[in-house]
């Protein structure tokens, strides 16, 4: 049942015209639905999210959405002419260098928070 189940992302925003506008400009992504509670859904890779109106915004202290761009130096880059702000951290063996955390498999991380204070993660593939 749930091997075969869509699976979406829920992501809140306190302000929905700021959120819209920091998808839009920041990460070039447009809606392609808008609910009934004033929600909008995006889809990238085949997958969806939904942004949603919650005071709740910004509470979360884990990733809450990875993506995986094609070309991740690119990609730091876009974000970076932006105007975002690369999470820096240190975890003992996970530690970050201007903002990206080199795994030992070879893949590479960033982290980085929307308008609405909600996690982002880009991983290299």
């Amino acid at each position: 049942m749930f091997d075969s189940a869509q699976f979406h992302v829920t992501l809140p925003a306190a302000d929905m015209t700021r959120a819209r506008a920091w998808y839009e400009k920041t990460l070039g992504l447009r809606p392609v639905e808008t609910d009934v509670f004033d929600g909008s859904w995006y889809e990238t890779g085949g997958m969806r999210f939904l942004l949603y109106p919650s005071q709740a915004a910004g509470t979360n202290q884990a990733t809450a959405a990875s993506f995986s761009p094609d070309d991740f130096d690119a990609a730091m880059a876009l974000l970076r002419d932006r105007g975002v702000a690369f999470d820096d951290f240190d975890y003992g063996d996970f530690k970050t260098v201007s903002g990206v955390l080199e795994l030992p498999d070879g893949r590479r991380g960033a982290w980085f928070k929307d308008s609405e204070g909600n996690i982002l993660n880009i991983l290299s593939e």
